[in-house]
């Protein structure tokens, strides 16, 4: 950065994404801002600016966008793609336009489809030049925006789109210039994961295969290394395109036992937020584990049926509150209710509160050659939850797949007996668990590292 340019980093890790702030130390832009814009105010506060101008790159499929609630309330001018026709007023661009944020600043429309047909990047120009580029879902750190969010039947048209907008990037900016993406930090949005916490149009050039790749075998690349994504991601597009209503981070109503009971005697999603250890030791029978160490809201998202009633429970309303804030950035405005405190607290009778069994991979390994634990059950079933591209990569002989996102509609496929279940980590395991203990299986979480399976002397199948 030149001298009186200064970009800032709003990071949504939850969602892996971010949002920017950049000044001239007197006015400031802001681009492709999440939903609770709180955060973007209390920045420029901090910083002693008043934001003027808020772009988007794009129409965002995976979080609602907190930009047309940002300008209503600072007066900035909204901009976005010409192309995208929306109700709201908005400053219209295309490529080549250029934006006078201040005789110091300046941005500049670059058309880069492929994300999504009307992407934009915006290149940040000083006194100096190009600072760098704010490329949304375009050019990522190593990699770049899947192609196929609007459609599998558009996603070979986007993925050359996608090629060709990446080499216009490296061609029109200099070497030196910064590389800002809005996706590509365990976003869904990324066509693989990304690469680094900072770039350069130079290093871009060097490892990302987007420019390193002739159009027709990046287009394969990219084309069989796309997965799922999540289920939410329907409502987002509507959504931004609409205009989003401002957001409401209001407390939930709280839930006493009984009406806890109740709600889970009649099969509601009630997720329990803390972590999955203090989870298995002791938890209301019938809750969820999604809890706020991991992407809480992109699972419950991609799992809940969408309207269904949701109630939370933490440890403290500053879980709840977090957990809110988490989940409205996808949509998901209001919680039908929420409760605080120990299982023990929040049961209407003792009976209630359940605890669940745990092992590791070696002792999944000792218990497949019949060795199993002292008080567990022998594995009749081990269950991979995993995505479909871990799961090809390698995975255990004899594993049933059922991806997590799916579970919760496929639980019927789930063959009978002893559950062991596992995921990478252990965080997707125990929700997973916690599905089927609710459905009534005998289930053991396997909380532990899949890449030490193999170690631990668990028969694997790895792909050539």
């Amino acid at each position: 950065m030149t001298a009186g340019i200064d970009v800032q980093v709003i990071e949504t890790s939850s969602l892996g994404d971010r949002s920017y702030l950049a000044t001239d130390g007197e006015v400031a832009l802001v681009v492709d801002p999440q939903r609770d814009i709180d955060r973007v105010i209390a920045l420029a506060g901090r910083l002693g600016v008043r934001i003027t101008h808020v772009l988007e790159t794009h129409v965002h499929n995976d979080y609602v966008s907190g930009g047309l609630e940002l300008s209503r309330l600072t007066g900035a001018t909204y901009a976005m793609a010409a192309a995208d026709e929306v109700p709201f007023q908005r400053m219209p661009l295309a490529d080549g336009d250029l934006v006078e944020v201040s005789p110091r600043m300046r941005v500049r429309a670059i058309a880069t489809p492929g994300h999504t047909f009307h992407h934009l990047s915006y290149a940040l120009e000083g006194p100096q030049g190009a600072e760098g580029v704010f490329t949304g879902g375009s050019l990522l750190f190593g990699t770049t925006g899947r192609t196929d969010l609007l459609g599998h039947e558009h996603a070979e048209t986007l993925a050359r789109h996608q090629h060709a907008s990446a080499h216009k990037l490296a061609d029109l900016l200099p070497e030196g210039a910064q590389v800002w993406p809005t996706h590509g930090f365990g976003s869904f949005c990324s066509a693989t994961q990304a690469e680094g916490d900072a770039s350069t149009v130079g290093r871009e050039k060097e490892l990302n295969p987007a420019l390193r790749l002739a159009a027709e075998e990046f287009v394969t690349q990219t084309l069989s290394g796309l997965d799922a994504y999540p289920a939410y991601y329907a409502h987002m597009g509507v959504t931004n395109l609409a205009g989003p209503e401002p957001v409401d981070l209001r407390a939930p109503t709280t839930a006493d036992p009984l009406q806890l009971r109740r709600r889970l005697e009649a099969g509601e999603w009630v997720v329990d937020l803390r972590n999955r250890k203090a989870y298995v030791r002791a938890h209301l029978a019938g809750t969820v584990s999604l809890a706020l160490d991991g992407p809480m809201a992109t699972w419950l998202g991609w799992m809940i049926d969408w309207g269904a009633p949701l109630t939370l429970l933490g440890e403290t309303t500053e879980q709840v509150a977090q957990a809110q804030r988490e989940l409205v950035r996808i949509g998901i405005d209001r919680v039908a209710a929420a409760a605080t405190g120990t299982p023990e607290e929040l049961a209407a009778e003792p009976d209630q509160v359940h605890t669940m069994a745990t092992a590791d991979f070696a002792a999944l390994s000792a218990a497949l050659e019949g060795q199993a634990p002292d008080g567990l059950p022998a594995p009749e079933v081990v269950l991979d939850v995993r995505m479909g591209n871990e799961w090809n990569t390698s995975h255990i002989v004899g594993a049933v797949h059922l991806p997590l996102p799916e579970l919760p509609h496929r639980l019927d496929e789930v063959p009978e007996g002893a559950v062991w279940v596992h995921c990478g980590s252990g965080y997707r395991a125990t929700a997973a668990a916690s599905l089927l203990a609710r459905a009534g299986r005998h289930v053991v979480v396997i909380d532990d590292a899949f890449d030490t399976a193999a170690d631990k002397g668990v028969p694997m199948t790895v792909s050539a």
